[in-house]
């Protein structure tokens, strides 16, 4: 799934999220931000598997790969984390990334920790499935880098996807959206619109009509999630072309 090419028609929406998940984290740093440690859990828990990537292509086995990163959250949510690691705090993405690398390098500690008690499990990773993904990793000598933002990219979007499904779903319109998804970023799909129309009964017209909402949507949606990662929601546009950047690497 590639992202779709940017709307400037969609750049006020950028203004109606003045308040972000990102920037609520933020605020915690020198207030008790209201919402602000389940707001970060939220992030943590949509972008858990780039972490988990960029560990395992350093050259840690799985379950080692799997401790790390769950000890890294245990830190990340601990109180006054903002002061203890000082990268760029503009983008999530930036700053998950250069405080990972830190704490790997101070490994040793981590090791330390895990013998007074063993690593905290405050996000729950799906092990398995970290494995069926990470065995799907290329084998080209691609940097840690790299795949940790070519996955960022790829979780982002199926954040984006997850709700426009659960909005179909709860609108039962579940058939609807799994045959429209591919018209998404112009793809044809396995069907062709009219053969949809005859599928789902509709005409012509209301299946172009129900692409083109549904692609509104997603933009929406896309925009809405990228905005929540960043300090500042006026920089989406940059970070969209950031990612699809890296989605073409």
């Amino acid at each position: 799934m590639a992202l779709p090419d940017s709307n400037e028609g969609l750049a006020r929406q950028d203004r109606e999220f003045n308040t972000t998940h990102w920037s609520v984290v933020l605020a915690a740093a020198d207030t008790a931000s209201p919402g602000a440690e389940e707001a970060l859990a939220q992030l943590c828990r949509n972008y858990w598997y780039p972490l988990y990537s960029f560990v395992r292509k350093n050259g840690h086995a799985a379950e080692e790969a799997k401790d790390l990163t769950q000890e890294f959250f245990a830190r990340l949510l601990e109180k006054n984390f903002l002061q203890n690691a000082a990268p760029d705090k503009g983008r999530f993405r930036t700053f998950l990334l250069v405080a990972l690398k830190r704490f790997l390098v101070n490994e040793w500690h981590w090791k330390r920790t895990l013998k007074r008690g063993g690593a905290q499990t405050l996000i729950a990773l799906d092990a398995t499935s970290a494995e069926e993904q990470y065995a799907l990793e290329p084998v080209e000598d691609a940097t840690p880098e790299r795949i940790y933002e070519r996955r960022w990219a790829e979780a982002l979007l199926e954040q984006v996807l997850a709700r426009l499904r659960k909005e179909a779903a709860d609108a039962c319109k579940g058939e609807q959206f799994a045959m429209l998804q591919p018209f998404l970023c112009g793809d044809t799909g396995a069907f062709s619109q009219a053969e949809i129309g005859v599928r789902l009964g509709l005409s012509p017209s209301a299946v172009k009509s129900a692409v083109y909402r549904l692609r509104e949507r997603y933009r929406e949606l896309l925009r809405g999630e990228v905005a929540h990662t960043l300090a500042d929601p006026g920089d989406v546009e940059e970070e969209l072309r950031h990612l699809r950047a890296a989605l073409r690497s």
